[in-house]
């Protein structure tokens, strides 16, 4: 089931890292302008938090962490 909102989540992150990235250059933040300063932008922050703690297992899988043992790979 997590797999079906890979997309979404990885959308979410990259717009809200890019909106903080054009927030930090020219001091202007896209989320507040669309949702305002309070607790809609809170509910999307939320969001894209959630959504990037999804990609933590798959991070530590690609990363080979939390594995029990050595498994060198090549030769």
């Amino acid at each position: 089931m997590m797999k079906r909102f890979e997309p979404l989540s990885l959308l979410l992150v990259v717009l809200v890292a890019l909106n903080w990235a054009v927030d930090a250059i020219f001091d202007w933040n896209a989320v507040n302008k669309i949702f305002g300063s309070g607790t809609g932008s809170d509910i999307v922050y939320i969001l894209v938090g959630v959504a990037a703690l999804t990609f933590i297992p798959k991070l530590m899988d690609e990363l080979h962490l939390g594995r029990h043992g050595a498994h060198p790979h090549g030769a």
